[in-house]
């Protein structure tokens, strides 16, 4: 008799979680991102919401959509703020000044590689999201292997940016291109080719793989080795979509937005940029060349006000003491071996 009470208490404690399960309203997430389809971002969404998908038992469901078919680049993070989309990818640099704690990571020379450099990231910035993204439900951020500058002829010094335009992948990247007597040119990164090809911009900064995805190879042939910058990116959510949620399936969510998804998300984007730099240095018509030490310890000395630049921003944002902040993103680079 026990034994059949305790098989029937079994029974019924499954019947009651089925019965739980069942009673989760489905959901279902519109994904956007405005990367071509062949980038492997739109592989790692597919990923991403496969598995929300599976460990909320099918009662959250996804599409997504790539290339800008829901909004423009810049304006993602509005698009998951208003729900024109539930789930965005966002670079926060496309929009100067909004979100001045995580443009620490886009300072120069400051991360090795996108890996362990997205584990670190993601890790710092959660505990100031909240507040700097405080408009949607923040879900992960992370970076892309380090770029470079690919232009039109070659470039070894940072004195010879003076007087050229520049299309900067950031709003830290254009505000070198300014302290070096350069001209900035604005332009998404759907947008970029055409601003070179056109003339109206001379050189680009950009991670290696997608200069070939964009085919921005077609107007550039000069690519310096060096890994200038990282940029930061990050998913977030519509508020409301998650609030309307179950608990069952705010925590398959809350699962899925972590340093562990962070960096499955970042490595295989870095192995696919990583890769584009061995493409270009076996492409005819193209030059991937190194400089010297000395030659890279200027770049470097000439990058350093930049951190004055973003210390002072977030003096002025009131969002905290910017030494501690910067410490702590570069304590956290250190300890994912991804500091450069």
């Amino acid at each position: 008799m026990k034994l059949r009470a305790t098989a029937l208490g079994a029974v019924l404690a499954l019947g009651i979680a089925g019965s739980a399960a069942a009673q989760d309203k489905p959901v279902h997430l519109k994904m956007g991102h405005w990367v071509p389809p062949a980038h492997p971002l739109q592989k790692a969404m597919e990923e991403w919401g496969a598995s929300v998908q599976k460990a909320s038992n099918g009662t959250i469901t996804f599409q997504v959509y790539p290339a800008q078919q829901l909004g423009k680049a810049p304006d993602h993070y509005d698009m998951a703020r208003d729900g024109i989309a539930d789930v965005t990818y966002i670079n926060p640099g496309y929009q100067p000044g909004r979100f001045p704690i995580i443009a620490a990571g886009e300072l120069p020379f400051l991360m090795a590689n996108a890996t362990g450099g997205s584990v670190a990231l993601d890790r710092w910035y959660r505990k100031y999201a909240a507040n700097e993204m405080k408009d949607v439900k923040f879900c992960l951020a992370f970076v892309h292997d380090p770029g470079a500058l690919h232009s039109k002829k070659k470039i070894e010094t940072p004195d010879q940016i003076k007087g050229m335009k520049i299309r900067p992948a950031h709003a830290t990247m254009a505000s070198f291109v300014t302290l070096l007597g350069g001209t900035n040119v604005q332009a998404s990164a759907p947008e970029a080719r055409e601003v070179l090809e056109r003339g109206v911009a001379d050189a680009i900064t950009f991670p290696w793989g997608s200069i070939l995805l964009f085919k921005i190879d077609s107007v550039t042939k000069f690519h310096l080795d060096v890994p200038l910058y990282a940029t930061t990116f990050a998913w977030v959510m519509n508020k409301a979509k998650y609030d309307g949620m179950s608990p069952a399936q705010k925590k398959v969510i809350d699962d899925h937005c972590s340093p562990e998804w962070a960096e499955k998300v970042a490595t295989p984007w870095a192995a696919y940029e990583a890769g584009g730099r061995d493409k270009l240095r076996n492409a005819t018509g193209h030059t991937v060349y190194k400089i010297t030490d000395t030659q890279l310890a200027q770049w470097r000395k000439a990058a350093e006000p930049l951190a004055n630049v973003w210390s002072e921003n977030i003096k002025k944002a009131n969002v905290g003491d910017p030494d501690a902040i910067l410490k702590g993103l570069k304590d956290e680079l250190k300890k994912a071996n991804a500091a450069y």
